[in-house]
């Protein structure tokens, strides 16, 4: 069979414990024996972080600002316990975030369904995907815990000697302050991915804040996208027959869960946290997860929603069977190497990407799949657990069977 070619690089990031195990089962399997892969490779796990004293995580960002679409395996986040461990000289931040705010990305996750694990909520029949603003809010939050009585106070000095004040709280007691933000630039570019995502995929468009409570926060969340969706966004949806629809978060949550699914949800940084989680669970599994990060100026980084499986890795390590699930992982993949193929003219590419994808489900609908969706089947007596490889290798007999 005659490989695909690829006229231009993708960025492959690799990452840590048992999800970069699968990462070379996948492209071994998959992709090598169907593709003249092309990819610029950055390794991405800790120890190469602590090598290159997190360059390395740089590097990969301004190399997917090159070239437009990108694939990363899962990475640690090192906490207090993995610096011991892998002896880091510093606690790295999260690639995620340093690759986020360099493409100043929106996040964009949904569930992969397949036929015999039925949704939570019943009248779920076609995917949600949670649009999620991953800048500012409680997350760059400044907090200070008050001991006793005080003036709490809210003081903005401009860059003209201007200055804003007034009293938050009159504190009688102990308690607890908060001061968040947010950033104009910020909220446009969310605003920017997400109608562009809308458009790319063909999907209507919510987006949800508390704009009744607050009155100037959320409210500049609601008039940025209402603003920027008459000005550049309207006429292209009426084109393709999508809406864009804006409601408080509480009624949002009301009509996600009567709805059937099938559209964008955007959500801001906490409420996409929160959200997101709620959705892959009732799904099913956060196995089946997808994830891509799309830039304003139209930049894709595709990969897995969860971590890097490390319970797991430590068996696998004891030369133990296990048997993890690497649906979200190839769709990563199929994901970016269709954005490439799209972006590059390459049919082949597209549909490669697409018989990828129907190759994983139909192997889930033969009953053939990973210990954590047995859990989750009604009728366990037409499933068969197998391990990682297996599970792998059966995918690509079928693939080879579509593509032959």
């Amino acid at each position: 069979m005659k490989k695909i070619k690829m006229t231009t690089p993708l960025v492959e990031m690799d990452g840590d414990e048992m999800t970069r195990i699968l990462w070379k089962m996948i492209k071994d399997e998959l992709l090598y024996p169907f593709v003249d892969l092309n990819t610029e490779y950055y390794d991405l796990g800790l120890v190469e972080r602590e090598k290159t004293r997190d360059q390395v995580t740089f590097d990969s960002a301004y190399a997917t600002q090159k070239y437009g679409v990108a694939v990363k395996c899962a990475t640690i986040t090192p906490n207090k316990q993995r610096v011991e461990e892998y002896n880091l000289t510093e606690m790295w931040k999260s690639p995620n975030g340093t690759i986020r705010a360099i493409l100043d990305g929106t996040v964009f996750r949904a569930p992969i369904l397949i036929d015999s694990i039925k949704p939570a909520v019943r009248n779920w029949t076609k995917p949600i995907t949670i649009a999620r603003h991953a800048y500012g809010d409680i997350y760059k939050a400044t907090e200070h815990r008050v001991e006793g009585p005080g003036k709490a106070e809210l003081v903005f000095t401009g860059a003209d000697g201007s200055e804003f004040r007034e009293t938050i709280y009159d504190f009688e007691c102990g308690g607890v302050l908060q001061g968040q933000y947010n950033k104009d630039s910020s909220i446009e570019s969310f605003a920017h991915s997400c109608f562009q995502y809308a458009i790319d995929t063909k999907q209507d468009l919510w987006f949800a804040t508390k704009d009744t409570i607050s009155k100037k926060y959320d409210q500049t969340f609601k008039l940025t996208f209402q603003d920027i969706f008459d000005k550049e966004y309207k006429a292209k949806f009426d084109e393709l027959g999508i809406t864009y629809f804006y409601t408080l978060i509480d009624d949002a949550v009301a009509r996600v869960i009567r709805s059937e699914g099938g559209y964008i949800w955007a959500c801001k940084n906490y409420d996409g946290d929160v959200m997101s989680d709620m959705v892959s669970t009732a799904f099913g599994s956060l196995a089946m997860m997808t994830s891509v990060l799309v830039s304003p100026d139209g930049k894709y980084e595709y990969e897995a929603a969860h971590g890097t499986v490390t319970r797991h890795y430590y068996r696998y390590l004891k030369g133990e069977d296990t048997s993890t699930n690497p649906m979200a992982t190839i769709f990563a993949w199929s994901g970016a190497l269709r954005k490439r193929g799209e972006l590059d003219g390459l049919s082949d590419l597209v549909s490669f990407a697409d018989k990828l994808e129907e190759a994983c489900i139909d192997t889930l609908n033969d009953g053939i799949m990973t210990k954590d969706l047995v859990g989750l089947v009604v009728d366990k007596s037409s499933v068969k657990a197998v391990n990682s490889i297996d599970f792998i290798r059966a995918i690509r007999e079928r693939l080879e069977a579509k593509l032959s």
